[in-house]
């Protein structure tokens, strides 16, 4: 797996002061994409135990609220991903929120993403749509994306909407 850029403190996609990283790789391929370059699985440094290592340091400051993963396709590098945060998952209890172009309901009929979801807390689902994009939405580019929780619509078997973010 390939990584464009790690952000130790990052307040623009998340809730409080989160670190996030960005993988490569993606075939969405949305018309207006702010990460074109992040398209590319090949782009970017190769993942290696101390990338991993270095999130675990970084969420082990109180001052940082949680991880949030983007990309890219996470869901694309879904192998990858599941390893890393199993060993984030060992050692902090922060939440994890992760993006993906995909939708929930697809994303859970698939055993290595749905895999990927139940390590995380948080899916901002759906393709970023240029034609209902809106700058005022918070942690989402356009109106057709989701914010949801995943634990409570796993539980459920339907997705259950951040109410903050409704």
């Amino acid at each position: 797996m390939r990584y464009a850029q790690i952000r130790k403190y990052d307040v623009a996609n998340g809730p409080g002061i989160r670190t996030s990283f960005f993988v490569t790789g993606c075939t969405n391929n949305c018309k207006g994409c702010f990460n074109k370059e992040y398209q590319d699985f090949n782009y970017g440094e190769i993942w290696t135990s101390n990338e991993t290592r270095k999130i675990i340091n970084n969420l082990k400051e109180k001052e940082i609220e949680g991880l949030t993963i983007l990309g890219g396709e996470p869901f694309e590098n879904a192998d990858g991903l599941i390893e890393i945060l199993a060993d984030i998952r060992k050692e902090t209890k922060k939440s994890i929120r992760i993006y993906s172009g995909f939708t929930f309901e697809k994303l859970v009929q698939n055993e290595k993403t749905k895999k990927l979801l139940e390590l995380c807390d948080i899916l901002v689902d759906g393709l970023f749509v240029e034609a209902k994009k809106d700058l005022r939405l918070r942690f989402r580019g356009s109106s057709n994306q989701r914010i949801i929780n995943i634990k409570q619509s796993l539980e459920k078997g339907q997705v259950q909407l951040e109410e903050e973010f409704i």
